[in-house]
Protein backbone atom coordinates (compact mmCIF):
# COMPACT_ATOMS: atom_id res chain seq x y z
CA UNK A 1 0.00 0.00 0.00
CA UNK A 2 1.27 3.69 -1.04
CA UNK A 3 0.05 5.92 1.69
CA UNK A 4 0.56 9.47 1.83
CA UNK A 5 -0.47 11.13 5.50
CA UNK A 6 0.62 13.69 8.05
CA UNK A 7 0.01 11.53 11.23
CA UNK A 8 1.30 7.57 9.07
CA UNK A 9 1.17 6.15 12.13
CA UNK A 10 -2.37 6.71 13.07
CA UNK A 11 -3.61 6.43 9.21
CA UNK A 12 -1.97 2.67 9.21
CA UNK A 13 -3.50 2.14 12.92
CA UNK A 14 -7.28 2.98 11.88
CA UNK A 15 -6.72 1.07 8.54
CA UNK A 16 -5.74 -2.13 10.27
CA UNK A 17 -8.23 -2.21 12.76
CA UNK A 18 -11.14 -1.12 10.77
CA UNK A 19 -9.75 -3.80 7.68
CA UNK A 20 -9.54 -6.93 10.33
CA UNK A 21 -12.82 -6.29 11.51
CA UNK A 22 -14.08 -6.49 8.01
CA UNK A 23 -12.19 -9.35 7.13
CA UNK A 24 -13.21 -11.28 10.42
CA UNK A 25 -16.92 -10.37 10.30
CA UNK A 26 -16.60 -11.60 6.48
CA UNK A 27 -15.15 -14.86 7.51
CA UNK A 28 -17.83 -15.70 9.91
CA UNK A 29 -20.38 -14.67 7.08
CA UNK A 30 -18.60 -16.98 5.08
CA UNK A 31 -18.43 -19.98 7.81
CA UNK A 32 -14.05 -20.07 7.64
CA UNK A 33 -13.84 -21.90 10.58
CA UNK A 34 -10.07 -23.41 9.01
CA UNK A 35 -8.98 -19.56 8.32
CA UNK A 36 -10.65 -18.21 11.41
CA UNK A 37 -8.72 -20.45 14.04
CA UNK A 38 -5.22 -19.85 12.74
CA UNK A 39 -6.24 -16.13 12.80
CA UNK A 40 -6.98 -17.18 16.77
CA UNK A 41 -3.80 -19.04 16.77
CA UNK A 42 -2.07 -16.40 15.44
CA UNK A 43 -3.39 -13.68 18.10
CA UNK A 44 -0.19 -12.53 20.92
CA UNK A 45 -1.25 -14.06 24.29
CA UNK A 46 -1.02 -10.13 25.32
CA UNK A 47 -3.59 -9.21 23.20
CA UNK A 48 -6.66 -8.74 25.23
CA UNK A 49 -9.09 -6.64 22.55
CA UNK A 50 -9.05 -8.90 19.89
CA UNK A 51 -9.97 -13.02 19.40
CA UNK A 52 -7.98 -12.71 15.87
CA UNK A 53 -4.53 -11.59 14.77
CA UNK A 54 -5.06 -10.77 11.68
CA UNK A 55 -2.20 -8.25 10.60
CA UNK A 56 1.37 -8.01 11.70
CA UNK A 57 2.43 -5.90 14.38
CA UNK A 58 3.90 -2.76 13.08
CA UNK A 59 4.84 -1.70 10.05
CA UNK A 60 8.03 -0.50 7.70
CA UNK A 61 7.41 2.22 6.11
CA UNK A 62 9.76 3.85 3.55
CA UNK A 63 9.69 7.55 2.15
CA UNK A 64 9.73 7.89 -1.48
CA UNK A 65 12.23 9.95 -2.60
CA UNK A 66 11.39 9.92 -6.39
CA UNK A 67 9.48 9.13 -9.09
CA UNK A 68 11.07 6.20 -10.77
CA UNK A 69 11.03 4.26 -6.82
CA UNK A 70 7.07 5.44 -6.96
CA UNK A 71 6.80 3.59 -10.19
CA UNK A 72 9.05 0.54 -8.92
CA UNK A 73 7.09 0.44 -5.46
CA UNK A 74 3.35 0.27 -7.98
CA UNK A 75 4.64 -2.47 -10.18
CA UNK A 76 5.83 -4.65 -6.86
CA UNK A 77 2.25 -4.24 -5.24
CA UNK A 78 0.72 -5.03 -9.05
CA UNK A 79 2.69 -8.07 -9.21
CA UNK A 80 2.25 -9.51 -6.03
CA UNK A 81 -0.86 -11.80 -7.26
CA UNK A 82 0.43 -12.71 -10.14
CA UNK A 83 3.52 -13.98 -8.12
CA UNK A 84 1.40 -16.19 -5.78
CA UNK A 85 -0.78 -17.84 -8.66
CA UNK A 86 -4.12 -16.06 -8.36
CA UNK A 87 -4.09 -14.24 -11.67
CA UNK A 88 -2.13 -14.20 -14.86
CA UNK A 89 -2.19 -10.17 -15.63
CA UNK A 90 -1.80 -7.69 -12.32
CA UNK A 91 -5.09 -5.44 -14.30
CA UNK A 92 -6.87 -8.94 -13.73
CA UNK A 93 -6.94 -8.77 -9.16
CA UNK A 94 -9.72 -6.80 -8.35
CA UNK A 95 -8.44 -5.62 -5.72
CA UNK A 96 -6.02 -3.99 -7.29
CA UNK A 97 -5.03 -0.19 -8.91
CA UNK A 98 -3.33 -2.28 -11.69
CA UNK A 99 -6.83 -1.87 -13.90
CA UNK A 100 -6.64 2.22 -13.46
CA UNK A 101 -2.65 1.75 -14.57
CA UNK A 102 -2.80 -0.38 -17.26
CA UNK A 103 -6.42 0.11 -18.65
CA UNK A 104 -7.60 3.05 -17.84
CA UNK A 105 -10.36 1.49 -15.89
CA UNK A 106 -11.98 2.29 -12.51
CA UNK A 107 -11.20 -0.28 -9.97
CA UNK A 108 -13.74 -1.71 -6.78
CA UNK A 109 -11.53 0.72 -4.67
CA UNK A 110 -11.14 4.42 -5.04
CA UNK A 111 -7.81 6.05 -5.40
CA UNK A 112 -5.99 9.23 -5.82
CA UNK A 113 -3.34 8.71 -8.20
CA UNK A 114 -0.13 10.42 -7.64
CA UNK A 115 -0.26 11.18 -11.31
Amino acid sequence: MIVKSKELIKTIRLIKMFSAKEIVKQLKVDNESQILRQLELNKKEYKTNSDYQVWQEGFMPKEIMSDEMLNQKIEYIHYNPVKKGLVNDPADWKYSSACIYERGEKGIIELDLPY
